[in-house]
């Protein structure tokens, strides 16, 4: 059965897995571990897109037992012994990067590179088991929104595959701005922008996207906007129906929200 592309939000480094006294990701943990529960069926892998992995063109995990890379810092001893132990799938990483290289992109394998935070740790809070395959792929270091949705494009056909592609950012990602009461109406706005972007048919949903930086608050939104563009790719992925809002709520004073495409 044809599986979906989402977005989601990743959360702060390993924030699910420590103490949460004010529970600022608790409702975000919630969403994570309901995402199972709606897809009609299991999905035979898993391909994210991490914002913390920039490369020349794109490029995908290989490995059959990827490792894990903790690149987050200054956070509790434990935080660094988190375990993920799901396989790779080489097959998939030369598949997807076979699609992208069809479609005229820069696409590479790399057997070598580790499975960061920004896939680790939503899939530990959504498939705790490990037990579904996980490819990783990159985002192109150029940040190119055009190029982002396009890849997504490319990689479309492997929903049909059994495939789940998953954009794992952030949909405001502005550190300086986190736990600010003052970056609550700009993020909002920003955030409305984005809603009704995603609602939008494919073709204008991939035109609005692209120009994103004309949205309300755009750059204090994302000063670099490498957690936005896995964005891009799950939107590229999806089809021409109009996207919707699966996740949304105010975190450390900022509008956060995922979406699905399909």
């Amino acid at each position: 059965m044809r599986q979906p592309s989402l977005f989601i939000p990743h959360g702060g480094g390993p924030c699910f897995f420590m103490d949460d006294p004010a529970g600022v990701w608790t409702n975000m943990a919630k969403f994570l571990r309901d995402l199972p529960n709606r897809l009609s069926e299991a999905p035979r892998a898993i391909l994210v897109v991490s914002g913390h992995w920039e490369t020349n063109g794109f490029a995908f995990t290989g490995a059959a037992r990827p490792s894990l890379i903790y690149d987050y810092y200054n956070f509790p001893p434990h935080t660094y012994r988190l375990g993920y132990d799901a396989p790779g799938d080489p097959a998939l990483a030369e598949r997807a990067a076979g699609l992208l290289r069809d479609a005229g992109f820069i696409a590479s394998v790399d057997p070598d590179r580790g499975l960061d935070h920004g896939v680790f740790v939503p899939l530990k809070v959504m498939l705790p088991d490990a037990a579904i395959p996980v490819v990783e792929m990159s985002i192109d270091h150029r940040l190119d929104p055009a190029r982002a949705v396009e890849a997504g494009r490319a990689l479309a056909p492997l929903r049909d595959e059994g495939v789940l592609i998953i954009g794992s950012g952030m949909s405001f990602h502005n550190m300086r701005g986190y736990g600010d009461p003052r970056s609550t109406v700009p993020s909002e706005a920003f955030d409305a922008w984005l809603g009704n972007a995603i609602r939008q048919p494919g073709p204008a949903r991939a035109q609005a996207l692209v120009a994103w930086e004309n949205a309300p608050a755009a750059r204090f939104a994302h000063p670099k906007e490498e957690h936005l563009l896995p964005l891009m790719v799950a939107a590229g992925a999806g089809d021409d129906a109009p996207g919707e809002r699966i996740y949304g709520e105010r975190v450390l004073e900022t509008a956060i929200s995922g979406f699905r495409f399909g």
